[in-house]
């Protein structure tokens, strides 16, 4: 199973962290799928690749707490249901 989760870059008490896409099996610095965007709690600075978050999220990847709140704020979840309406239709 895939999860978008976070892993943790940057030095000593100044921690940036990635989103990634990776297996569950995997630990928070072990090898990941694909990068799917950064959040810089410090600066509260987010990038999302959109698209890339999109297609693991059509395909069952289960974002974990964090992630999923930090997508929320961006919009990400009202841009799958727009897909996912469309695509019914």
């Amino acid at each position: 199973m895939v999860k978008l989760r976070l892993k943790r870059c940057g030095r000593k008490q100044r921690a940036i962290y990635r989103i990634v896409a990776i297996d569950v099996r995997s630990r928070r610095e072990g090898r990941d799928l694909r990068k799917v965007g950064f959040y810089d709690p410090i600066k509260n600075q987010t990038y999302l690749n959109v698209p890339a978050i999109l297609y693991f999220l059509e395909k069952g990847a289960q974002p974990t707490g964090t992630v999923h709140d930090i997508s929320k704020k961006a919009g990400v979840f009202t841009e799958l249901t727009l897909n996912h309406q469309t695509t019914v239709n």
